[in-house]
């Protein structure tokens, strides 16, 4: 596992340096729209569809609107970060209806369209080795959760594993954003953004070394 691991993180890494946001304006543009939610009465319900397509097929990340909208009302933070966590949640459900379904017709042009054909082998032999942990290191890390739901209906893991280890990691990272952001304000603002993808790959380090620990000594 930890040997397929560091190959999804090292495929993610070069993908990421070819379509990063602002490497193309049509990406720009949809990042932008994606934050301008913040600024509208409906933000609560643009950040449930977004983390809703976003773990099936939309490339911007919910989690610049949930740190937008919670930094608007902090108060609402824990609000918010439940819609986003439900939403992604559900969506994730979707791209497993995507994969064991409709792969042939609509995700492998998701897949092949964000470049990310090269995970599909790695994420299979994710799941042939341990399914929960492969999810549960989409849900918290910054490799890309779409591809593990998707691939998730095509290898036809345990539906429950899927949801279960969803809700545990995208609800972590979710309520850390806006626990922080309810703690510390605006303030907190530059550190999440900086920092985050560091402090959640740190915990689920930790996590997994905590997993090794209990297997290898009970």
């Amino acid at each position: 596992m930890q040997d397929i691991l560091a190959k999804l993180k090292h495929h993610t890494k070069k993908s990421l340096r070819g379509i990063h946001f602002y490497s193309f304006g049509f990406l720009k543009r949809l990042y932008n729209w994606t934050l301008s939610w913040a600024d509208s009465k409906y933000g609560a319900a643009a950040l449930f569809i977004i983390a809703f397509i976003e773990s099936s097929f939309f490339p911007i990340p919910p989690d610049i609107l949930l740190i937008a909208l919670c930094i608007s009302i902090p108060k609402k933070s824990f609000k918010y970060a439940l819609i986003c966590t439900i939403g992604s949640v559900m969506g994730g459900m979707l791209g497993y209806v995507i994969g064991i379904g409709l792969y042939e017709s609509f995700g492998k042009w998701v897949i092949s369209s964000l470049h990310y054909e090269q995970y599909f082998d790695l994420v299979g032999k994710m799941y042939s080795e341990n399914a929960f942990l492969a999810v549960l290191t989409a849900a918290l890390t910054p490799i890309p959760y779409k591809v593990f739901t998707i691939a998730a209906g095509v290898w036809k893991i345990n539906f429950l594993t899927l949801v279960t280890a969803s809700i545990i990691g995208r609800g972590f990272r979710f309520f850390l954003v806006g626990g922080l952001i309810f703690l510390f304000g605006k303030k907190i603002k530059e550190y999440i953004e900086r920092y985050f993808e560091i402090a959640v790959s740190l915990f689920f380090i930790l996590l997994v070394g905590g997993f090794l620990i209990i297997k290898y000594m009970v």
